[in-house]
């Protein structure tokens, strides 16, 4: 599904991704785990396609719609979401005075216009979102209010599943979904992912920095992201070892 090949990119003329490799297929999760400053951050803000980030070299392939593959690098960040990427953000954002509801409507339609479908009716959306929020145990109450507005961390994060949840991606990017989260939240949250994306036809690719997420959302592979470049992969076993014996001995 996802296809990085010998990706580098920088950020304020500063070498951060130097040659990463991998490969995500259909039906896979993968967490990408690592140091401080490793670039797990910049990796999903590069696939995301967040101005500030310059790709210097590599290739990007996403399989599209009707399996032929999409060069991701040249498209915008719109037509990205549009042909099935979701990028979960670390810290999500406020948006006063933009109701949650008429975001998340206005986002949904504006894909499945690009996907060549029907937009949904008032009432299939509330019906949709429902249904998702449900999923996160979010109240629709929640939903009427401006994006994120007075939201704790792990309602932040919990109405962010929700959008993936309507937004319906392929493929879900999710930095760091865990940080902030409380034990209540990180399971619910961890539910979310499998209820939303564990499908044969998605996959996800999980950045986080501890084993406790993958307690609930169970990876195929998980890979250790240091200098810029995937140093080392393997089983959900890897990510047992990183947290026992830390960054530096494992990935040496």
């Amino acid at each position: 599904m996802l296809q990085i090949t010998d990706l580098q990119a920088s950020v304020a003329d500063k070498p951060i991704l130097k040659g990463l490799s991998l490969t995500v297929n259909a039906g896979e999760i993968h967490a990408i785990m690592g140091p401080n400053g490793a670039g797990k951050s910049t990796l999903g803000y590069v696939l995301g396609g967040r101005p500030g980030y310059e790709v210097t070299g590599g290739s990007v392939t996403l399989d599209g719609q009707n399996g032929e593959k999409i060069d991701l690098l040249e498209l915008d960040p719109h037509e990205r979401a549009a042909a099935g990427l979701f990028l979960g953000f670390q810290y999500p954002v406020e948006i006063p005075g933009v109701s949650n509801v008429q975001f998340l409507r206005e986002a949904a339609n504006a894909q499945r216009k690009a996907r060549g479908q029907d937009p949904l009716s008032g009432g299939e959306f509330l019906k949709l979102a429902r249904e998702k929020a449900g999923l996160l145990r979010m109240d629709m109450d929640m939903l009427k209010r401006p994006v994120n507005v007075g939201f704790s961390g792990g309602e932040k994060k919990r109405n962010e599943m929700v959008q993936m949840g309507i937004l319906d991606p392929k493929l879900a990017i999710l930095d760091e979904t865990d940080s902030g989260l409380d034990i209540d939240a990180l399971r619910i949250c961890g539910e979310g992912i499998n209820a939303i994306m564990r499908r044969p036809d998605k996959a996800v690719l999980l950045i986080t920095h501890y084993q406790r997420l993958l307690d609930y959302v169970k990876p195929d592979f998980v890979h250790v992201l240091a200098g810029g470049r995937i140093v080392k992969s393997g089983g959900p076993e890897l990510a047992l070892q990183l947290e026992s014996e830390g960054y530096e001995a494992v990935a040496a």
